[in-house]
Parts: structure tokens; sequence; C-alpha cells
């Protein structure tokens, strides 16, 4: 799991935060469930505004 919460207003490449995603689910095997779930959903949803951001840079 992640060792450092956020920081507000600091966004992540979107990269960074799928290696993060990618571990995790390594380090699982695959099974998320309790406080895994939750780490997966918040490092899903700061993907997906990191994502959100680089298209909008880029545009």
């Amino acid at each position: 799991m992640s060792s450092t919460p956020p920081v507000p207003g600091a966004a992540r490449p979107a990269a960074a935060v799928d290696a993060e995603i990618r571990a995790l689910l390594l380090s699982t095997g695959g099974w998320l469930w309790g406080p895994t779930r939750a780490e997966y959903e918040r490092l899903r949803d700061e993907w997906v505004e990191a994502v959100r951001g680089e298209m909008a840079t880029a545009a």
C-alpha cells in the first residue's frame, strides 16, 4: 500500500500512479478486499484525475 498520502493540489503523473496500482495488485496477488480495496479505489480515482489533467494540458 501507499506509504504517503497525496498532497492536496499536487498531482502525480498518471504513469506514477499506474505503477503504484500495478505494485499493489502484484503484492496482493490480484485480490482486493478491505484496506487494499480502499487503497486501490483511491489510487484509481487519483489515476483518473491525473489522466484528465494530462489530457487537458496536451489539448
